[in-house]
């Protein structure tokens, strides 16, 4: 989860250790807590696999006053992606496997990066993501009917919350599924505004002719 992360986030900009761990937490969502001690490593075997590089400023050198925020006022080591971590990103973009929708947590993170994923593989993601949380769905309320009786009304109380949670994720699963379908079809029935037929330009002709036409005849009739 953490170096298809990090490989996401460098894919749209390089950044430094300081910016990155930020756009993490962001991306995780609070359902991981992103500390340098596991990010650094994480960097380092990135990058001795090729996967990223780093831009190590010169510790002596002055950096204009205009230098961009990603630089830093003590030029901080910046990690760029390679084209071997393009590659290795493409790949784990690509997957739509259980491994990309069973666990709530890296579905999460796959849906982060929905935009730098292809249209067919966000659908399996999605779909496979809607029978994962179906079947749970069906586990809790065979459950909730075989223990209704023996429950307190605390306990039965988280049970009914736990599966209104379930069903909402359901539904904003369905919105999402069919917000994929019909933008796949808007997209298919858009024509571009400079493809025009060859009859498109014939009345124009045509109308020129007959003006010429009727020019010439009062012409005539004036002589």
């Amino acid at each position: 989860m953490l170096e298809f992360a990090i490989l996401g986030l460098l894919h749209q900009s390089p950044m430094h250790g300081y910016e990155l761990r930020k756009q993490l937490a962001q991306v995780l969502g609070g359902l991981r807590s992103i500390s340098y001690g596991s990010l650094y490593p994480a960097l380092k075997r990135m990058r001795a696999a090729g996967l990223i590089t780093t831009d190590e400023p010169d510790p002596h050198a002055l950096l204009p006053a205009d230098a961009p925020p990603l630089t830093g006022r003590r030029g901080k080591v910046v990690y760029t992606i390679t084209a071997e971590g393009k590659e290795r990103f493409h790949e784990l973009v690509s997957q739509t496997g259980p491994e990309a929708y069973d666990d709530g947590g890296f579905f999460g993170v796959r849906l982060a990066f929905f935009r730098l994923t292809a249209a067919d593989v966000r659908l399996r993601i999605l779909e496979g993501r809607r029978r994962t949380v179906e079947r749970q769905r069906e586990g809790l309320r065979a459950s909730l009917s075989r223990t209704r009786e023996r429950l307190d009304r605390y306990t039965l109380e988280l049970q009914r919350h736990g599966l209104e949670s379930v069903d909402r994720e359901v539904r904003w699963l369905d919105e999402l599924i069919d917000s994929e379908l019909t933008g796949s079809g808007h997209g298919d029935a858009q024509t571009p505004p400079d493809q025009t037929g060859p009859h498109d330009q014939d009345p124009p002709r045509s109308e020129e002719k007959e003006s010429h036409g009727v020019r010439q005849g009062r012409h005539r009739r004036r002589r």
